[in-house]
């Protein structure tokens, strides 16, 4: 009985329109009763409506199942078709595709938040941009590394780097690219891999931007240190036996068992002999300066106030720098500053700094070295030392810190490879900034 619920209520409304038709007509043809007659009539134009209405609901509620699959709205629902149980199968085939599309954008949502989660969170900087530059999307990573909190366009980046953006947008599938960008005094060098798809029928191009500055520092330290390791070894090797030899020909002839030597030919044998002991042992001696590049203690690390370091710098070089008539100003912000590091080896990189810079302002006048700490833009400690000395001309700025490389007549070429190799250990690095005949500015970054 239940399947005939529409077809019985759609007999009933055609029984009952039919009863009014004919109603209508007897009091047309046989009464007056023309007020009776006209309420009779629109009896049956609201039946007839009614009737349409009833009879085309099914088509509504598949316009309605249409539309909300068009438009994404999955939360209509088919249970109130007042259709009778005819139509159960319909609603049930309605409810269940709809369901279906419910699950199938869930899913879609949760892979989207997924992968999401994953690029945001991933270390490597990533920028999908159109050909005209416009961004559709930037990781943190890539927020982090261009000190953006976000970007529109490519070309908002020329400021940072003109090369870079020409390098972006010029960018083809499978291009590689090193760029070098100075930024806020430190040197980075971005590895650029650019791949282009095609979505929604526009052009976009994905590129990863990496900062490898610090992983081409560490090998070119270790590179330097295997060399320094062959050199040292061979030159050991060779002069330490010419050492021991010379120091044991001296002894002999300084026995006064010897016969006279009216000519003085023992005295410039031993003076022979005696020259090359020293400078056997001045070779070995330089030889083990150079062994400390690949010789470094593990750092001991620890949290300390700055104030501590600077104190200690303080006590150690005011003297030194007073004797020289140089103004030694120190800076702290903000006076709580800690650093978690090995404050000896530390300390050995500000002393040598500072020398340095007392070095070079020999022929200044008048004199000022600045030693200061703070947070920089990346939210990292950093302390600088700067000087008002003649400054450092650009090539000499590129081979500042190769092992043996030195501007000094006297220099060995291994302060600040030694001073880059102590902040490698602290996952930190050194740089150097400087505009000739103004200043020069050494920057530690931890």
């Amino acid at each position: 009985m239940k399947r005939l619920a529409f077809r019985q209520a759609a007999l009933l409304r055609l029984t009952l329109l039919a009863g009014t038709v004919f109603f209508v007509a007897y009091l047309i043809f046989e009464t007056n009763l023309y007020t009776v007659t006209m309420v009779a009539c629109i009896s049956i134009i609201t039946q007839i409506a009614g009737l349409m209405r009833y009879v085309e609901q099914s088509n509504r509620s598949l316009i309605r199942f249409l539309e909300a699959i068009k438009y994404d709205d999955f939360s209509q629902s088919f249970s109130g078709m007042a259709l009778g149980s005819s139509f159960d199968d319909l609603k049930t085939a309605f409810n269940d595709v709809l369901y279906k599309f419910q699950q199938t954008r869930a899913e879609k949502e949760e892979h989207f938040r997924y992968l999401q989660i994953v690029v945001e969170h991933i270390g490597t900087g990533l920028l999908v941009f159109q050909s005209d530059g416009n961004v559709e999307l930037i990781n943190n990573a890539a927020k982090r590394l261009l000190r953006l909190p976000y970007l529109k366009n490519i070309n908002e980046l020329r400021p940072f780097s003109s090369n870079l953006v020409n390098t972006l947008l010029e960018a083809k599938s499978g291009d590689k690219a090193l760029i070098k960008v100075q930024d806020h005094g430190e040197w980075l060098q971005l590895s650029i891999n650019a791949t282009e798809f095609v979505m929604r029928d526009t052009l976009f191009t994905l590129a990863s931007i990496q900062n490898i500055q610090s992983e081409l520092e560490e090998k070119e330290m270790e590179a330097w240190q295997n060399l320094i390791r062959v050199l040292t070894h061979e030159i050991m090797n060779s002069v330490t036996p010419i050492s021991s030899l010379a120091s044991t020909v001296a002894e002999l002839l300084e026995d006064e068992s010897l016969p006279p030597d009216p000519d003085h030919s023992f005295e410039d044998i031993r003076s022979a002999v005696k020259t090359i002991e020293r400078r056997s042992d001045g070779l070995i001696y330089f030889v083990e300066s150079y062994r400390k590049l690949t010789h470094l203690p593990k750092p001991n690390f620890k949290i300390f106030p700055i104030t501590e370091l600077f104190d200690q710098i303080d006590h150690l070089m005011t003297p030194q720098l007073d004797t020289e008539d140089i103004d030694f100003e120190m800076r702290i912000e903000p006076r709580t500053l800690e650093l978690t590091a090995d404050s000896q080896l530390i300390e050995q990189v500000l002393i040598n700094l500072i020398l340095n810079a007392k070095q070079a302002l020999k022929e200044k006048r008048p004199r000022r070295i600045v030693l200061t700490s703070r947070i920089d833009t990346r939210g990292r400690v950093i302390i600088q030392i700067s000087d008002n000395g003649p400054g450092i001309l650009p090539e000499v700025q590129e081979r500042i810190f190769i092992p043996f490389f030195t501007t000094k007549p006297t220099g060995s070429g291994i302060g600040l490879s030694l001073s880059r190799q102590i902040m490698r250990l602290h996952r930190g690095s050194i740089a150097v900034s400087s505009e000739p005949g103004k200043n020069t500015v050494f920057t530690l970054r931890f």
